[in-house]
């Protein structure tokens, strides 16, 4: 990495001494460059939150590669055995909904283990719907459930089992934990451990338009619809607009993942670069990306 680099990871650090920001990894990839990285504690893996809703989202862009499904199947085609139980309403939702949080279904799980009685699917579908499927914005990490659920009926895999070999294996990452429901399924919203350096490989890879290395991955086409499908919130600053399970930032036509806490994968397609770090911190984690644009990007 060069000088410039440099000075600006050592103006985040201070940044992070200063004001609190409770990171505990930052890695930064630039183009033509070594990628650098600093860590406050231990490189250990960890639940990486809502982080887990991109992996999830590059499952069902691999799946639609495959002709496994295509983003405007209805949802009750790949589920039909809850047709019968389904709420009024449902049988328009699609996958493309899913990914969007558009599917019109306001259900959280109430239980902190997500230890949701009988089938969190079942109970999802029979759910009166709060809005017609695609016509309002609403962020339930149920919805990542569903499509990991959408990715075991298509492929007759488990949504960590059908990346194992597609997206894992190949970006070195062995053996990853994924927190399941009690039926045995990942949670696909969350729950997903990895290391700091783990997360930026994916990071590397959507930067690069789903190539890793040499190795196209995720199709090109699924990544820039990831990022330029995009949904308002009507939430103000870096939170106005979602993707396909993915953020767009309002700076440097940048993008990210992003997960509670201060867990983000900053793609920047004009610095050629991607900044990924992990973090603990109970305030707005917008204080985290300021310090990056502030402390870090002006020297990319």
């Amino acid at each position: 990495m060069d000088a410039g680099a440099r000075v600006g990871l050592l103006g985040l650090r201070q940044a992070v001494a200063e004001r609190g920001l409770g990171l505990e990894g930052v890695h930064v990839l630039q183009e033509g460059e070594e990628a650098v990285s600093f860590r406050w504690v231990s490189d250990d893996r960890r639940d990486i939150y809502s982080v887990s809703k991109t992996f999830t989202s590059v499952a069902v862009g691999i799946a639609r590669a495959e002709g496994l499904l295509g983003l405007d199947d209805p949802v009750l085609t790949h589920l039909p055995e809850f047709a019968s139980t389904a709420a009024a309403g449902v049988e328009t939702m699609t996958v493309r909904h899913l990914l969007s949080m558009t599917a019109g279904v306001d259900l959280t799980w109430d239980d902190p283990d997500l230890d949701h009685p009988g089938d969190p699917a079942q109970a999802f579908l029979a759910t009166t719907l709060s809005s017609a499927p695609g016509s309002q914005y609403a962020y339930r990490g149920t919805n990542s459930y569903l499509l990991g659920r959408i990715i075991a009926s298509a492929s007759g895999e488990d949504l960590r089992e059908f990346l194992m070999p597609r997206l894992f294996g190949p970006l070195g990452i062995g053996n990853p934990q994924w927190f399941r429901c009690p039926l045995g399924f990942p949670l696909g919203a969350m729950g997903l451990h990895l290391r700091t350096d783990e997360i930026a490989r994916l990071g590397e890879t959507l930067l690069y338009d789903g190539n890793f290395r040499g190795q196209q991955l995720v199709p090109a086409d699924y990544v820039q619809l990831m990022r330029s499908e995009l949904t308002p919130t009507g939430r103000p600053g870096d939170n106005a607009s979602y993707g396909l399970h993915c953020w767009s930032c309002t700076r440097d036509d940048a993008w990210r993942m992003d997960g509670i806490y201060g867990q983000f994968s900053i793609m920047l397609p004009h610095q050629r670069a991607c900044v990924t770090v992990t973090a603990h911190y109970e305030k707005p984690t917008t204080d985290i990306l300021d310090a990056i644009w502030t402390e870090l990007i002006p020297f990319l």
